[in-house]
């Protein structure tokens, strides 16, 4: 554990991006002084790619993000410009909510929030060096100063030895024509192997010469909640997005500029992300496609300036706008800001542990795309992690573990921290085991009373979250203690429904668990109490989808049963019985508990029983 001294701050934060801002808050809310360090001030919780928030698991990353206390859902809901649920005809796991955000006001307002936040100080500094003696983070060098604290989070984005492609012509820098961070990038090196990783972005072009006639309408949902919990409302008038597609033209011209392309001159070294490709991988990986999505989403209220989702290119910028122009559409388009590939340094996130603290040294904390992910949702989940961690560290209280069956948060780090990534993570719906259970609509459920634990959920939110589910269970038990008679009334309007009549006499909630039947509908059978429409949502999916859920609860208590057994300090090697690859696995990734260990490519569950019996020995000798 930590052994208290006096420093400048208690942590430091490297970096204030989505990962640094959630950090900063967390550990700050939390009762510890806090550094926040950025290159530059103008660029704090910068949305270097798309001007967006969420879609299917990213969504529920911001929603378990303000389940727990963090900022990103009520900073969205306010700068907002269109929000979509996204999946509607599906069912409930895989239904999403996404925003189009204004880029500037989003900064300016968490900008705002971390000036006014006591304990958190927001200032402008290069870091040069971490400072470590005997394994353990003392603090940073900003150029020759030394900046001491108990804690450091490093959550340093894409700008460690970024470096930018169009074309043929490459450049030192960090997105959108920031500062990189050179010199911590080498001095990283001595402490730690880093890897190179590549992503990328698209053109913006002057809304003003797009043809919307040529294009479809995307248009915002009607909604009755936002992002964050605490939104009770969000009276905008909303803005459209608009959908076009690429053709044989423009894949023709990318075939013919390749050579001209950096991801494809070898140029770029990094590894770039699977699942927002460009459109010179597009083209090349699948041929057979003869047209491709391109979204143009607004960048803000005060700016004519658009974002070419789709488009993603590294080629130069006289093959972009030839490209670009042959979109429907976009025949006129003038481009504002050309598009590129960024190679940049991170960690293999295999050097952490389940805390997202490294291994090897003590106190030192990382977060957000250093760790190998993509996407503005995933950093500022690694960062509210990293940022309640690094506060617990030092208050000598047991740091947490979000499992994969309590959070999307809980996949995602599991996933980074025992699997490590090979390319840019991205987290997907697939990815989680438990998706039924882990939705956006019940993130509060399953981690506000952690969030309230942690001092980061208010009293007053924390008793309407009691008072919400409270309504939820009253409901749920009305309408299955509610029973309707096998009468001619009623089988007339289940007929009327389109469902079939009963004989014996239902329930109300028997009623509603039909498919075709909505709780609304309910009304036709009794006067329906005023309820708020979250509740509402709430019933009809624990009703209707009750028995899966109990299948999915009951695969959850046992995979709790091994993800809550705690491995002590073992040498694995001194372990009878152990394969040679789990003896080698194991003291490498030094998992938490069994459930982790069980989850290491490589030990087998002939492994994880020699385990099992081992640990049963040790607590039989006492």
């Amino acid at each position: 554990m930590y052994q208290h001294s006096t420093s400048d701050y208690d942590i430091v934060v490297v970096g204030a991006g989505h990962a640094g801002c959630e950090a900063a808050l967390a550990a700050a809310r939390m009762g510890q002084r806090v550094l926040l360090l950025t290159l530059n001030l103008d660029n704090v919780a910068l949305l270097p790619c798309n001007p967006s928030l969420g879609g299917p698991a990213k969504a529920n990353l911001i929603r378990e993000i303000d389940a727990l206390g963090g900022e990103m859902a009520k900073v969205a809901d306010a700068t907002l410009m269109q929000m979509r649920r996204l999946n509607t005809r599906k069912g409930p796991a895989v239904q999403a909510l996404r925003a189009q955000i204004d880029r500037k006001l989003y900064q300016r307002r968490m900008k705002y929030i971390l000036e006014t936040t006591p304990n958190l100080f927001l200032k402008e500094g290069t870091v040069s060096d971490l400072l470590i003696h005997n394994n353990r983070v003392y603090g940073v060098k900003i150029g020759n100063t030394k900046v001491t604290a108990k804690v450091v989070i490093l959550a340093t984005g894409t700008y460690l030895r970024s470096e930018i492609f169009i074309g043929e012509e490459s450049f030192s820098s960090g997105p959108q024509g920031q500062l990189p961070a050179i010199e911590l990038g080498y001095a990283l090196e001595k402490w730690l192997p880093l890897v190179r990783f590549k992503t990328g972005t698209p053109a913006r072009v002057n809304l003003r010469s797009v043809d919307y006639d040529k294009m479809i309408i995307q248009p915002a949902n009607e909604f009755f909640q936002g992002f964050s919990f605490e939104t009770k409302g969000l009276e905008i008038e909303q803005v459209p997005c608009w959908l076009t597609y690429t053709n044989e033209k423009t894949h023709q011209i990318v075939r013919e500029n390749l050579h001209r392309a950096a991801l494809y001159t070898g140029a770029v070294k990094g590894v770039g992300p699977r699942y927002c490709p460009s459109i010179e991988s597009k083209v090349v990986e699948f041929p057979d496609r003869d047209r491709h999505q391109v979204f143009i989403e607004p960048e803000g209220w005060d700016t004519n300036e658009g974002y070419l989702s789709g488009l993603s290119s590294s080629l130069p910028a006289d093959v972009q706008l030839e490209l670009i122009r042959t979109v429907p559409g976009l025949e006129n388009a003038e481009i504002m800001r050309v598009g590129y590939a960024i190679d940049y340094d991170c960690l293999d996130p295999t050097l952490l542990n389940s805390y997202l603290q490294v291994k090897e040294y003590e106190g030192l904390f990382t977060a957000g795309q250093i760790n190998g992910t993509s996407g503005y949702e995933e950093a500022a989940a690694q960062g509210l992690i990293a940022g309640i961690n690094a506060a617990l560290y030092l208050q000598d209280k047991d740091m947490i573990t979000i499992d994969r069956s309590q959070a999307y948060i809980g996949v995602l780090i599991d996933d980074l921290v025992l699997k490590g990534t090979k390319e840019p993570y991205r987290l997907m719906t697939s990815h989680a085991e438990y998706r039924l259970y882990l939705r956006i609509d019940n993130a509060d459920q399953r981690l506000t009373p952690l969030g309230y634990k942690l001092g980061l959920i208010s009293e007053e939110r924390y008793r309407e979250f009691e008072r919400k589910w409270e309504a939820i269970e009253k409901e749920i038990d009305r309408l299955e203690n509610f029973k309707l008679g096998s009468t001619p009334e009623t089988n007339a309007i289940l007929t009327e429904l389109g469902t079939a009549p009963i004989k014996h006499g239902f329930s109300l909630a028997e009623i509603l668990r039909r498919p075709e039947i909505k709780y609304q509908d309910l009304g036709r059978f009794e006067a329906l109490p005023e309820l708020d429409p979250i509740v509402i949502e709430q019933v009809e999916i624990a009703i209707k989808y009750r028995g899966y859920l109990e299948k999915q609860e009951a695969a959850i208590t046992r995979f709790r049963k091994l993800e809550h057994r705690r491995i002590p300090e073992l040498d694995y090697a001194q372990i009878p019985g152990l394969s040679r690859e789990a003896q080698e696995k194991l003291t490498r990734f030094k998992p938490l508990t069994l459930g982790q260990a069980s989850r290491i490519s490589g030990v087998s569950p002939a492994d994880i029983s020699v385990l099992l019996v081992y640990l049963e020995g040790k607590k039989a000798d006492g």
